[in-house]
């Protein structure tokens, strides 16, 4: 049940008309979750700024975090659109969904950084030391654990929107996690 309108060009700030614009020619389309956050006359901005920083972290990665942060959420508009996007990155359907799960078979650094980044989010920014140092023996070093931590924020930002908004998911639906591992 959606509890908010996703707004129109026309019905937010100037400011966030010239994104929407930008994203209408960079994507082709306004993803109703970033409409959201037009709302605010900055958030969208500030948000954009903040997903598109610089990081130490490769999009593979980013997306790895993406998708297993949004399963432990429940967040079904962010699983639909890292599901995309996570294809548009090389993962296999298959992949995607082990990575959900919180592991990755096929790639031993991918499935320490899945295990970690779930292990934190279920544990509310708690990780085990079990999933820190599989974390830290797979490669990954200080910034990496900083960087990671920005992309699990930036991931429950967008799922709490999400959350509490219900706004239409405007990407093919991903599928549920338990049906499609059977």
């Amino acid at each position: 049940m959606e509890t908010i309108k996703v707004p129109t060009r026309e019905e937010v700030s100037e400011n966030n008309q010239a994104i929407f614009d930008n994203l209408e020619a960079n994507l082709g389309f306004v993803p109703n979750l970033y409409a959201t956050y037009a709302y605010s006359d900055t958030a969208l901005g500030d948000y954009l700024a903040f997903q598109n920083r610089k990081t130490s972290l490769k999009a593979k990665e980013r997306e790895v975090i993406n998708l297993v942060v949004s399963q432990v959420n429940g967040c079904a508009y962010c699983l639909a659109a890292h599901t995309a996007l996570g294809k548009m990155n090389g993962f296999s359907d298959e992949q995607i969904l082990e990575i959900r799960s919180g592991e990755a078979s096929f790639d031993a650094k991918i499935d320490a950084l899945a295990k970690f980044v779930k292990d934190i989010t279920i544990n509310r920014s708690k990780p085990s030391q079990e999933a820190l140092e599989g974390l830290f023996n797979a490669g990954y070093t200080n910034e990496s654990l900083i960087d990671i931590n920005v992309v699990i924020g930036d991931k429950i930002v967008s799922n709490f929107i999400h959350g509490a908004t219900q706004i239409p998911v405007d990407f093919p639906a991903a599928p549920e996690l338990e049906a499609a591992a059977v």
